[in-house]
């Protein structure tokens, strides 16, 4: 059964899904920050990041945390970044168009975990430019999971490893080329090793798309941001908003693009 079939399910699913986001972004946010800061992601209490009181459970409510503290600490009522409410209302949004997308179905949930370590790793990337390997580990063994329950013949599944091996190694290859011309780094190795575990979910049409989006987006930000040309980008952010982008809504672009030959 569909969710799209009956509205009081589907309106039952949505919120569900919106209530795990929202919690799931407090928690990538969390993670990413940890990443960044040397911290481990699995161990270890939160804490506020300027008077480093441990939080209770009151403090860690997504959203209404924030919305009824007014975004200030409970102990030292210094202010708490907005971005912690943005990314839980952000990922509760990504988790139900992910659900919208793919309904109840195992797609949905491989896909849901690709998402989650995208946004992740876009949030470390901004907040101290790497890309965390972790992230780009489970979103390949998701993959690899998955594969029994969604599988579509040797073919299909060879062209998306050939996908990855194309978009890391194309990418890897042309990024020291560059390298050396100008003389400084052009595009980071994270940011390589994201395009090849983005070749597996989008394959060899979706993952050319998500390329150049990627590029556009990069473009816009660099532009929205006043980064000179000699200014370093995040640009895992860019390629996982891209990447989100195509799996969501990017097979009638890419079939109708394929339908040209």
């Amino acid at each position: 059964m569909s969710i799209h079939d009956d509205n009081l399910l589907l309106i039952y699913c949505c919120t569900l899904a919106a209530l795990l986001g929202a919690a799931f972004g407090s928690f990538l946010n969390c993670a990413a920050w940890r990443a960044v800061h040397g911290g481990s992601v699995l161990r270890g209490r939160s804490r506020c990041p300027d008077c480093g009181h441990v939080l209770g459970a009151a403090d860690l409510v997504p959203v209404l945390s924030w919305l009824l503290l007014r975004g200030k600490c409970r102990w030292c009522g210094r202010p708490v970044p907005a971005r912690y409410l943005l990314t839980e209302l952000g990922f509760a949004l990504v988790s139900v168009l992910c659900l919208l997308r793919f309904d109840l179905t195992a797609e949905c949930l491989r896909n849901w975990v690709f998402l989650c370590c995208l946004y992740c790793l876009s949030l470390a990337d901004l907040d101290g430019q790497i890309v965390p390997d972790g992230c780009l580990v489970i979103a390949a063994l998701a993959w690899l999971a998955a594969l029994p329950f969604l599988w579509s013949g040797w073919a299909d599944a060879g062209l998306r490893l050939l996908a990855g091996a194309v978009y890391g190694g194309g990418l890897l290859v042309l990024s020291l080329a560059m390298d050396r011309l100008l003389g400084k780094e052009t595009l980071g190795g994270g940011d390589v090793k994201l395009f090849a575990v983005i070749g597996l979910y989008l394959g060899l049409a979706g993952g050319l798309f998500a390329l150049l989006l990627a590029c556009v987006l990069g473009l816009i930000f660099a532009f929205l941001t006043h980064r000179g040309p000699g200014a370093k980008l995040p640009f895992a952010p860019c390629i996982s908003l891209a990447a989100a982008a195509m799996l969501l809504y990017g097979g009638p672009l890419v079939g109708w693009y394929l339908s040209l030959f």
